[in-house]
């Protein structure tokens, strides 16, 4: 199995990116949403700011966006969820009954746009809210569900399935499950049994769909029993120069560094470069480029071989960017 951390989010707070660290089936649990509710007599009221503070839904959605920069339309769609879940909790206590929502979903966009962080959050607001056992996700790639040989695609993908049974199952580039060009590949019998647990499990597992817009597009179209059972599709787009160079800032402050006034206005050249190049990867081309910036302030550090002070251990400086080939 694949794990989630491998594919981390971006400008995680530090105990968030301790969480991440820990592998495929992780998070530290939150306290289990309350038991369903008490019914109520169609003349009594329920207070919805109530429920919303007792279920701690607001400290969700609030980290939500002190960890990721932008997302406006993702956030709001996560804030229209939990709505609708926190009305369909209130709407169950005077018996209006309603058929359960259903929460699988697909996340398309480019890399390090924030897809992995966001599902972890979700799988932990459904779990507040009760419609989930807990708050886990089990991220997997085609590798972890599609076998070789005949009869060995089945006990794979049940065997992933089983582990994140009661949380989320995240899968990372969905599009490559289906590979028409090969009659005898075995990803077909891995979305069979998909669609067999996401109509028959809906109470106890949510499946995420991640990849590119275009091929899940594709993916969609070749699978329309997979396409019927997604009923929320977000759209992660690429982030700006500004949003690119803020996600830089909050890493750095994470990691006790920062940019000189000088090095700012360097790595801003750097960012409006690199994003016109090919493999450009939003946040994880940020994170990779403060990388390699501490890197080559460590060796100009320990060239310099002089008594340094913490600002000089915490500040980076133009030519810490100006090595990178961007800059050829």
């Amino acid at each position: 199995m694949t794990a989630a951390g491998s594919r981390p989010g971006f400008a995680l707070r530090p105990a968030a990116a301790a969480a991440q660290a820990a592998g495929g089936e992780r998070g530290q649990e939150p306290p289990p949403a309350q038991a369903a509710p008490q019914s109520l007599p169609a003349d009594a009221a329920v207070d919805l700011a109530a429920e919303r503070k007792v279920l701690r839904v607001d400290a969700v959605l609030d980290a939500l966006d002190a960890e990721l920069i932008g997302l406006v339309p993702v956030k709001t769609r996560i804030r229209e969820i939990a709505a609708l879940l926190l009305v369909d909790r209130a709407r169950a206590r005077f018996g209006l009954a309603a058929t359960p929502p259903s929460l699988h979903m697909c996340f398309t966009g480019n890399p390090g746009t924030g897809k992995t962080t966001v599902a972890l959050r979700m799988a932990e607001l459904l779990h507040r809210l009760g419609y989930l056992r807990t708050s886990k996700v089990v991220s997997v790639t085609r590798d972890d569900l599609v076998g070789q040989y005949v009869g060995h695609t089945a006990p794979k993908t049940k065997e992933a399935i089983k582990r994140a049974m009661g949380g989320v199952l995240f899968i990372d580039e969905a599009y490559y499950l289906y590979r028409a060009e090969n009659e005898r590949d075995y990803g077909s019998e891995a979305i069979e049994i998909l669609l067999q647990y996401m109509e028959n499990n809906r109470d106890d597992l949510v499946v995420i769909l991640a990849g590119y817009a275009d091929r899940m597009d594709t993916f969609f179209a070749s699978n329309p029993g997979m396409s019927s059972r997604i009923a929320h599709h977000l759209e992660f787009p690429d982030y700006s120069l500004n949003e690119l160079a803020a996600i830089a800032d909050l890493m750095l402050a994470q990691q006790r560094y920062r940019f000189s006034d000088e090095a700012k206005t360097t790595f801003r050249d750097y960012l409006a470069r690199r994003m016109d190049q090919p493999r450009f990867s939003n946040a994880r081309s940020v994170r990779n480029a403060l990388e390699r910036a501490r890197l080559r302030q460590a060796s100009r550090l320990v060239a310099a071989g002089s008594d340094l002070g913490k600002d000089d251990l915490m500040r980076l400086e133009p030519q810490d960017f100006l090595a990178s080939r961007v800059f050829r």
